[in-house]
């Protein structure tokens, strides 16, 4: 049963339907589209009907615009060029006519449409108007436009960058597109390079491993390939490139070509380098100092033991009557101890802490000295190979010491060529700058090197070879102090030790001393006429204090003094020393040691100098370094010292006493307590 009421509804759209012709249902359906503008036009362009589309957008009421021709909608422009006329022959010569383009609206207002006109005809053929068709497309316009606005721009960005090499490839690693940046560091025109596979940039090592083919597949596969690497420029030189290759994809994920941004960093990558070096050169001279601080403490400790050694030996050989059983083993005794104390003395070179006596030393006559005695020492299989410029300025430093570095570098260079072969020492002047980066202060130097053709040093061993103890010779065949001595001469001298080496080529090492101009040394080691040597003479028994903190250092010094015939007043420390010039008036001579605790020997003698500044002084000590402020004119005695070298300390020290002027007055012995 049908609901009430429907019967009368379905009459009645029957009745609605069928009352509408054919004309009325197409008028309907017109009138209902707000989206296009549909009108007619007579054969001439008139406007003879208006649809509501027509009037939403273009603004014109129907009773304004029929009977007007239709080239009112397009701008002045193309009335002008003749476009409304040109479109209605186009759509009656080809059936269609359709463009995009402005119009403009009512206010005046332009819009962009998109515009068809079609030709009306009777059955026979006759042309009885135009059906028009216009959708406004200013939106679509507008995003267009702000698409080709932001490609453009960014096309702009892309060739405004000169820092960067930027530029398109297709799959197969073709060059597509080109940017200034990119002529700019590669050197190629877009027209020369557009068209040509990308591998061109690339070293040949870097084709022979297969590298673009890789580089592409690893972005394909990953998304995104980064390196750094040479790369050729198109007049043949390289250059360092950080190199980012990415894929491009469509939106169905189909890969379309890769992007590839190149950077020249060669400049970057060389302050890199630089800093690096500078940085392990630091490094590498704060591992050296910190060895060194080492070095030289336990080589002081260890020179305090061998003079206790050395000189117990001493007085007990002299004490005891010759014994064909007990005699060799005490002098055997003594030459190991002496062997001991070169070892120090190495290591005390390492440590920069070895007392020179440095001097003008004309380095061509030192080596031409050394001729015979290098002869020896290397033997018959090496043959030796001096090379030095006509003139060369004289070095400041101490003769017997270089003497001893360019041997020990001569033998170096001998065991480095077992089969024999050719040592170059040669010597040349030469001018640092403040862009040297060995460590080198600026000014002139003389640079004498030695140089073999040996076995030669890996990276490895190159970087330790200066280290004390380290050494690449057999047991019992080296110290590894030889070069460590060499180092710390050069460095106390204000110069350098210089290694270079490569496996199998041998190795060139090079000792950079200051150079000493002409008006710098003219005068330099002539003898003071003024302070001409006064013959020391024999010292009679002698009260003498012996100041040191070491037991059996002092035990030592006080039984070889003794020994010499002199009483002795021994102290522990300063203080100790200090009470007993209180309690003695009668003292003829101070001899002290430097390195002690809460007060220093040269401290002590600041103390003692208040007082007594005629005293004799030695100073006993292991280090070639004492403070800025120590006393002029010391009498220092190197650690270990010998019975006979003590003895002629203590003649020089009153000799030099004795050829003062008498003082005007003396004071009166009065010490600040510690």
């Amino acid at each position: 049963m049908s609901p009430p009421g429907s019967e009368d509804r379905t009459e009645h759209t029957d009745r609605f339907a069928a009352s509408l012709t054919d004309e009325g249902r197409y008028r309907l359906l017109i009138d209902a589209v707000t989206d296009y503008a549909i009108y007619m036009l007579s054969p001439e362009g008139i406007v003879t009907s208006w649809n509501p589309g027509a009037r939403r957008f273009k603004g014109y009421e129907a009773s304004e615009i029929i009977g007007e021709h239709f080239s009112q909608f397009y701008v002045e422009e193309d009335r002008a060029a003749g476009l409304p006329q040109l479109a209605l022959e186009t759509a009656a010569r080809d059936g269609k006519f359709e463009n995009e383009g402005w119009r403009t609206r009512k206010d005046g207002t332009r819009f962009w449409a998109h515009v068809v006109i079609d030709p009306i005809r009777t059955e026979t053929g006759v042309l009885v108007g135009y059906a028009k068709i216009t959708r406004d497309l200013t939106e679509r316009k507008q995003a267009e436009e702000i698409v080709i606005r932001s490609q453009e721009q960014f096309r702009l960005l892309v060739q405004g960058v000169t820092d960067y090499s930027l530029y398109m490839l297709d799959p197969q690693g073709i060059v597509t597109n080109w940017n200034v940046g990119a002529e700019r560091i590669k050197g190629y025109r877009a027209d020369e390079i557009v068209g040509v596979h990308f591998s061109r940039f690339y070293t040949q090592e870097d084709l022979d491993s297969g590298l673009p083919r890789k580089a592409l597949d690893t972005a394909a596969r990953e998304g995104r390939f980064e390196n750094e690497g040479r790369r050729v420029r198109k007049d043949g030189t390289t250059f360092w490139a950080n190199v980012v290759i990415d894929a491009i994809r469509d939106e169905d994920g189909k890969l379309i070509g890769f992007a590839k941004i190149t950077r020249d960093i060669t400049e970057r990558r060389a302050a890199q380098q630089a800093l690096e070096t500078a940085r392990e050169a630091l490094f590498q001279s704060q591992k050296m100092d910190a060895i060194g601080q080492l070095t030289g403490g336990v080589a002081h400790d260890f020179n305090n033991l061998l003079m206790a050694v050395l000189g117990s030996l001493d007085l007990v050989k002299k004490r005891l009557p010759e014994d064909p059983k007990v005699t060799p083993l005490l002098d055997n005794a003594v030459k190991a101890a002496k062997r001991g104390a070169a070892l120090t003395q190495r290591m005390l070179a390492f440590a920069r802490r070895q007392e020179l006596k440095p001097e003008p030393v004309d380095a061509v006559s030192l080596v031409r000295g050394m001729a015979e005695l290098l002869e020896r020492s290397l033997g018959p299989s090496i043959v030796i190979d001096t090379r030095f410029p006509i003139s060369l300025d004289r070095v400041h430093a101490d003769a017997n010491q270089l003497e001893m570095a360019l041997l020990n570098l001569a033998v170096n260079a001998r065991d480095a060529m077992p089969d024999g072969g050719t040592i170059v020492i040669a010597a040349r002047e030469q001018t640092v700058g403040k862009e040297h980066i060995s460590g080198l202060a600026p000014g002139q130097y003389i640079c004498l090197s030695v140089q073999d053709h040996g076995e030669g040093m890996d990276t490895a061993t190159l970087a330790r070879a200066a280290e004390p103890f380290f050494t690449t010779k057999g047991i019992g065949k080296g110290t590894g102090l030889g070069l460590s001595m060499v180092h710390g001469l050069a460095e106390q001298s204000g110069g350098r030790l210089l290694l270079n080496s490569q496996k199998g080529k041998g190795t060139t090492a090079e000792i950079w001393l200051p150079a000493m101009r002409s008006s710098q040394d003219a005068n330099a080691g002539q003898p003071d006429m003024a302070a001409a040597p006064v013959e020391s003479p024999r010292a009679g028994r002698l009260t003498i204090v012996a100041v040191d903190d070491d037991s059996l250092v002092l035990m030592n010094t006080v039984a070889m003094l003794e020994d010499l015939g002199h009483q002795v007043l021994e102290a522990a420390s300063g203080k100790e020393a200090l009470e007993i010039f209180q309690q003695h008036e009668s003292i003829d001579l101070l001899v002290v040691d430097q390195a002690m605790p809460r007060m220093t020997g040269t401290q002590l003698i600041e103390k003692i100098r208040e007082a007594r500044p005629d005293l004799p002084i030695i100073l006993a000590t292991g280090y070639a370094e004492l403070p800025a402020d120590a006393p002029a004119n010391l009498l220092r005695l190197s650690k270990p010292f010998s019975q006979t070298e003590l003895a002629k300390m203590v003649s020089d020290a009153i000799a030099q006493e004795l050829s003062k002027p008498e003082p005007a007055t003396a004071k009166v012995l009065k010490f600040r307590q510690p």
